[in-house]
């Protein structure tokens, strides 16, 4: 049986020797800066400190300093699996740092509001037919617009192939009151359908409007039933380039004629959600959630900070949960800025190029350093810096591991992109090749226990046999369907508990860790009886 990658030895050797990297949320702002029990690269880049005994940080230990629960505390931690092999022709190392938020409190915020809402709605021709669809929309901006807090800036933006600000019918935004609200409840049922499609121009009104409030968070609620027909006048491509970090956009789709890739490719963007609603009754209260959910946003912006050692460069970090969002290098010193924090814990997978020329065998080396901040707030308990490892082998049963959540995470893009080639293959008219393609988004939810994404692909195919594979398109099966699917598709599963990818090690135990298919190359628990990707049977393995 496989092994994890921390054996019960190793923790008590790591606690033995107090280096364990371990997230400590108690630990003040300065000893986060200062690098806490973080590792630092001694002479020829060994890992020192804590990098040299894990590259998986380990449970959270709270400080216990007085002052240590008066305000909110972060957690960092770091799975990998250490070991690359010197023969690699691009040696990557893959490792999911997880960061958690707590004790964000209420939504209470010196100084003035946290959030800066605008509503963006599709009122395009549309939007006429059927006649539930626009009055459900207007039913949700009015339950988005019943969750304010007073003092709120806000503003509701009508959108057809131009965009205008219904409320207020002043310039800028208004500010959150029973009268206000009131007033913007009556401008949004006075909304008339008519016109086309331009997402383009909803987004850039939002950001000029969002660009003149002060405050720390602006989000943009957008909800859309069409095609973006009208890119031209003003491209979306370079809509988003302009509106990146500017503020948080989550996008829904209503009705039947909304592209699924389009609102992913917002959300993405804007570091929000895509989602939909295959009832028209249902947006209201989804809007509701949606907003009681934003409203514990209190910390408006964390950066994530990777170090690289020298022979060493950063790839990719990129956000693989709960949604999936880009993240870019905002200076070119390896600073990626997340936005809109509660009580949450996200997932990214970091990715980076390594060398292993003039470097030393068999020992654990540090190949960069994460950290996390909360600038411009001084009350923010921090960890301590972690460590990413590497150890040069030669050993292929060290190599051929890949840590448990990495391997997670990568299936679920792989899920994704089965989803969008049905999707295609089914915009193109081919149905075997889209039940083809389904039966092996089947396999990989069936893999990784993902039930909820199972449930939603019984919608679209009867499933034979979800570990085969074997799925029959359901007859009139649409293309929104298809679409549903693959907003659906950009929520992820948590994956495997923290910790578990091991990397302090030189086996794997109790399925944490996977090996590589010798017929595909896609990864597979070390325990699994089959290629969750190909159906390779374990059993044949060389």
């Amino acid at each position: 049986m496989a092994e994890r990658g921390t054996t019960t030895s190793d923790d008590e050797r790591l606690r033995g020797r107090g280096g364990t990297g371990s997230v400590d949320t108690g630990t003040p702002r300065t000893g986060g800066k200062t690098g806490g029990t973080a590792g630092t690269a001694g002479t020829g880049g060994r890992a020192v400190g804590a990098a040299a005994t894990g590259g998986a940080a380990g449970p959270d230990h709270r400080g216990s300093e007085a002052g240590a629960e008066t305000g909110p505390g972060v957690g960092l931690e770091v799975s990998q699996w250490k070991y690359l092999s010197t023969a690699a022709g691009d040696p990557q190392m893959h490792a999911i740092l997880s960061v958690r938020v707590d004790g964000t409190g209420s939504g209470a915020r010196p100084g003035g509001p946290v959030l800066a809402q605008v509503l963006a709605v599709d009122c395009s021709s549309s939007m006429t037919w059927p006649v539930e669809k626009l009055h459900a929309a207007q039913q949700a901006a009015v339950a988005a617009l019943r969750r304010l807090p007073d003092g709120t800036p806000f503003a509701v933006v009508r959108g057809n192939e131009q965009a205008t600000v219904v409320y207020p019918d002043t310039p800028g935004m208004a500010r959150a009151s029973d009268r206000t609200r009131a007033r913007a409840e009556r401008a949004v049922h006075g909304m008339v359908a008519g016109g086309g499609t331009c997402i383009g121009a909803w987004l850039d009104l939002s950001r000029r409007l969002l660009a003149e409030q002060d405050a720390p968070l602006g989000h943009v609620l957008l909800l859309t039933d069409g095609k973006n027909q009208h890119d031209g006048q003003m491209p979306l491509a370079r809509v988003l380039n302009e509106c990146a970090g500017r503020f948080v956009c989550d996008a829904w789709g209503i009705g039947d004629g909304w592209d699924g890739r389009e609102l992913l490719r917002i959300a993405r963007r804007l570091h929000g959600s895509a989602s939909s609603v295959r009832e028209e009754a249902a947006l209201p209260g989804e809007y509701e959630q949606l907003m009681n959910r934003l409203l514990t946003k209190t910390v408006p912006e964390l950066t994530v900070r990777v170090t690289a050692m020298p022979g060493c460069a950063v790839r990719y970090l990129k956000q693989v949960f709960p949604t999936e969002a880009e993240l870019s290098d905002e200076d070119g010193t390896g600073r990626f800025v997340t936005r809109a924090w509660g009580d949450e814990t996200r997932r990214y997978h970091l990715c980076l190029a390594a060398d292993p020329a003039g470097r030393p065998r068999r020992e654990d080396l540090q190949l960069a350093v994460a950290a996390v901040d909360v600038p411009g707030d001084d009350a923010v308990r921090l960890p301590p810096p972690q460590p990413c490892l590497v150890h040069w082998t030669d050993d292929p049963a060290l190599s051929g591991h890949t840590d448990a959540q990495v391997e997670h995470f990568e299936q679920h893009q792989r899920l994704g992109e089965a989803v969008a080639a049905a999707t295609d293959a089914h915009r193109r008219g081919q149905p075997e090749s889209a039940e083809q393609w389904l039966g092996r988004a089947v396999q990989l939810a069936h893999a990784m226990g993902a039930e909820e994404q199972l449930g939603r692909l019984a919608r679209l195919v009867r499933i034979d046999d979800a570990q085969e594979g074997r799925v029959a398109l359901r007859p009139g099966a649409a293309a929104v369907d298809f679409h549903h699917l693959i907003t659906a598709s950009s929520h992820s599963t948590y994956g495997p508990a923290s910790g578990t990818g091991g990397g302090t090690a030189g086996t794997a135990r109790g399925g944490a860790a996977t090996l590589r298919c010798p017929v595909c190359t896609h990864g597979a628990p070390a325990a699994a009886r089959f290629c969750p990707t190909c159906g390779h049977s374990s059993g044949e393995r060389a």
